[in-house]
């Protein structure tokens, strides 16, 4: 029986635990204690390494083993932030305890076990889901509420880039670049993924079909790694076609998500690095629409937690993502059904919890082969 009964009046609070004490495994344990909710475990790289984070971030207990954690009866959401390879493992043994499982991304590094994460995390009734939070930027809100109710028109055109520096020099490493540990794709796997997810979900729009092109960089020791940029030209399954560049070797660009919808009637432009405005173009003139809970559409302002003129950003859209999750286990709402279809008429209601599933999650991972696929064969590939 669950220990969370949905609907309780005094619901017990969510006793939650986090697998990696790493800089993003931090930054989930803050968006859980902004949530209201108590971290109660932690595990590391090993059982030493456990102890001194439990230690330095107040944290009452350190796991021997992440596997211990994502199984112990003391937990009931766990948070996966270790390297890619234990991903399907520990979510798989997570979710057969009955825990609801919030997974870095990529979900797994094979699209079949992605697939398979899916579908038990459907039958076991749980809540599952994969924080592509710039989703949560209350201005990309804006941007799916301008699509949704057909302000911009047909979406014709979709563009962008993500783009990162902190792989740019020969001597920098890291274990995602390890194709064992990080999986067959980095640059693309591991940001290009939040652009795609990002782009199809202000859009309603699916890609379809890609061609790409990668590159990799010569490292310090001789060492392969995993592709450092990819580009790629894409068609969706509305009849819009783009392209998108993806780097981590691009200097002194620290974070740089970018896209712009190009509708019939009017553009929308994001910049995560400036996320307080909206750029809305037009042939009659151009504007920046800025971020203030009083004028936004409802669902960009649900996620508007300070009035305009105080800047919001990334720790923020993870502590909204975290509150989602967390709402859709108190209310026994295991997956989300996202808004219909983006056309014209009236803005149809956003679903109350709208966090990414493992079903989002697995198809970035499908279409993650299909680019790595088409940079190999150089060729157009359908995505699954």
């Amino acid at each position: 029986m669950d220990r969370i009964a949905a609907g309780s009046a005094n619901p017990p609070p969510l006793r939650t635990a986090i697998a990696g004490a790493g800089m993003i495994g931090r930054v989930h344990l803050d968006a859980v204690r902004r949530s209201g909710a108590p971290v109660v475990g932690i595990s590391a790289s090993s059982p030493a390494r456990a102890k001194e984070a439990a230690a330095e971030l107040g944290v009452p207990r350190a796991f021997d083993s992440s596997r211990e954690l994502v199984t112990s009866d003391d937990v009931d959401v766990v948070h996966i932030c270790t390297p890619n390879d234990v991903h399907a493992e520990l979510a798989e043994l997570a979710l057969r305890a009955g825990k609801h499982v919030v997974c870095e991304k990529p979900l797994t590094t094979g699209a079949a076990t992605a697939d398979a994460l899916a579908a038990l995390a459907a039958a076991t009734g749980r809540v599952a889901a994969v924080p592509f939070v710039y989703r949560y930027h209350p201005m990309a809100a804006e941007a799916r509420a301008r699509v949704l109710d057909g302000r911009a028109g047909e979406i014709r055109l979709v563009h962008g880039h993500y783009l990162q520096d902190w792989l740019s020099e020969p001597g920098d490493t890291n274990w995602r670049v390890d194709a064992v540990a990080g999986g067959p794709s980095r640059a693309f796997a591991d940001i290009g993924s939040h652009w795609c997810d990002l782009v199809e979900w202000v859009t309603g729009h699916r890609i379809a079909e890609v061609t790409a092109v990668s590159q990799t960089v010569a490292r310090d020791g001789g060492r392969p790694g995993t592709e450092d940029v990819v580009q790629l030209l894409l068609r969706t399954d509305r009849g819009a076609t783009g392209s998108l560049t993806v780097s981590q070797i691009s200097p002194g660009r620290k974070n740089r998500l970018w896209f712009e919808v190009d509708g019939a009637r009017t553009s929308l432009a994001f910049d995560q690095e400036n996320p307080e405005s909206l750029f809305v173009g037009s042939r009659g003139e151009n504007a920046a629409v800025l971020r203030d809970p009083a004028t936004l559409s409802p669902a960009a302002a649900r996620l508007s937690t300070v009035p305009g003129g105080h800047p919001m950003g990334y720790l923020d859209c993870f502590a909204a993502f975290v509150r989602d999750v967390h709402g859709a286990i108190r209310a026994g709402t295991p997956t989300t059904a996202d808004a219909p279809s983006p056309g014209g008429g009236s803005s149809p209601a956003e679903p109350a919890f709208g966090f990414p599933t493992f079903d989002d999650a697995a198809r970035m991972v499908r279409l993650t082969e299909a680019v790595l696929a088409s940079a190999a064969s150089r060729s157009w590939k359908e995505v699954s």
